[in-house]
């Protein structure tokens, strides 16, 4: 098994590759504008939006909020899952800092 070389990496590109891993999944990314809408879900609210089995969405949550993207509450036998606000502040900031590093080459932008 090959080891992942990580410490080669700074903190800010391991952090967008670990974000960028979290929304590489429709689901994910369906789950997100969700909660997005809705400002708050039960879990089971997402099998019915979405039509996935009920362990598939709880596997897709669990990556979501192992990226910090998602911040969750007991409620009896339920979890209430809504987005992380102050986390997704930050991945917008992390990727649009990327995104904002480009730089024009010219009039028609041939830069190859």
């Amino acid at each position: 098994m090959g080891v992942t070389k990580t410490d080669l990496f700074t903190k800010e590109q391991n952090e967008l590759a670990i974000l960028a891993k979290a929304f590489a999944h429709p689901a994910r990314i369906a789950i997100l504008q969700h909660l997005l809408k809705a400002n708050t879900c039960i879990n089971s609210d997402l099998v019915n939006e979405l039509g996935l089995a009920q362990a598939t969405i709880s596997q897709h949550l669990r990556e979501l909020k192992n990226a910090g993207l998602l911040q969750g509450n007991i409620e009896g036998v339920s979890m209430s899952y809504c987005i992380h606000p102050e986390n997704w502040n930050r991945v917008k900031d992390l990727f649009n800092g990327m995104f904002d590093k480009i730089q024009h080459c010219g009039p028609k932008d041939e830069c190859c």
